[in-house]
């Protein structure tokens, strides 16, 4: 009898021992996403990849991972997932800096707009103009009246040459005429810091670095740049009914894939990054970021990348920036 019962026993371990590998080389065969964000932790892009890669990764069924490529205004991290195979695993978190990237440079390995198929558009990110409260001003006609009297005198800061804090104030002062010298920094947290310290005199923020400070007696928020009012500073007119018509710059944020990528495949990828955003947590957890979460089909969001992409070329050229 006990021999019996080795036998079944050892019969049982070996069956279990089998179930385990099986299980274990399915775990091991799970699908891997990446999402590859082209700026350093702690960037827009980088707080909202992760923000949602483990949610995606139950709706796909897959292990969505955030990584990290930074280097030349985002170009690097651009540069690799236009490269990638176009099977689905190799995404961009993308914004209008992908964009503006096209236009900055003068060599670039990818085309911005035709390497890329837009999968999904996550939402919205807009942009604030704001002084410092030593210019004693409150609105956007007179903060261009008191910059067009003394120019060259004044200074603003943004994120980097080429950044869309930058692009958004130069074209803003190409627009209105007016002449300020640019100090850039590294993030717009040092952009914002420079203000608060009354080294410049203005910057253009997002939304979510200017909602925190709103109290905050140094600074004045002025008007938000978008086509619409932010919903995170209702109050707060745009720069075209305030002072400047027909401005107008915000961003969108979104996924991109390699060009190529089939269409079952893109399709597929858009119907979990909807299920994930239907979610009222998750949509909570992006408002608090700054985002407001618009969703659309992948055709429709491809063709709000072809109109960005005329939108930020007259961005740019309005700017005068360029980056060899």
């Amino acid at each position: 009898m006990s021999c019996l019962l080795s036998r079944r026993s050892l019969a049982l371990g070996a069956l279990s021992g089998m179930a385990l590998g099986m299980a274990g080389a399915v775990h091991a065969q799970q699908r891997v996403i990446r999402i590859v964000v082209p700026f350093g932790t702690g960037a827009v892009q980088d707080t909202v990849a992760r923000a949602f890669n483990g949610e995606l990764g139950a709706a796909l069924n897959a292990s969505v991972i955030v990584e990290n490529r930074a280097g030349a205004g985002g170009t690097v991290g651009a540069a690799l997932v236009a490269k990638a195979a176009p099977d689905g695993n190799t995404l961009l978190l993308a914004a209008a800096s992908h964009h503006i990237a096209g236009y900055l440079y003068s060599k670039l390995a990818y085309d911005p707009l035709k390497d890329f198929v837009g999968v999904a558009n996550l939402g919205n990110a807009g942009y604030v103009v704001v002084a410092s409260s030593a210019l004693n001003v409150s609105n956007i006609a007179e903060f261009i009246r008191e910059v067009k009297a003394h120019p060259g005198k004044y200074n603003y800061a943004s994120a980097g040459n080429g950044s869309a804090t930058h692009l958004a104030m130069a074209s803003f002062l190409a627009q209105a005429g007016l002449e300020m010298t640019h100090i850039p920094t590294k993030s717009t947290g040092e952009a914002i810091t420079e203000l608060l310290a009354g080294r410049v005199q203005a910057v253009t923020s997002s939304s979510i670095g200017v909602m925190g400070l709103q109290n905050d007696a140094r600074i004045k928020p002025l008007a938000s740049t978008g086509k619409l009012r932010s919903p995170f500073l209702p109050n707060l007119p745009t720069v075209a009914e305030s002072g400047l018509p027909g401005y107008e710059f915000d961003s969108w944020i979104g996924l991109l894939a390699p060009a190529g990528t089939p269409k079952a495949e893109v399709d597929r990828l858009n119907a979990a990054v909807d299920k994930v955003l239907a979610d009222p947590a998750m949509k909570d957890r992006f408002l608090r970021l700054g985002i407001e979460p618009r969703s659309s089909d992948a055709p429709a969001f491809q063709q709000l990348l072809a109109a960005d992409w005329r939108a930020m070329g007259a961005v740019v050229k309005a700017s005068g920036a360029k980056i060899d």
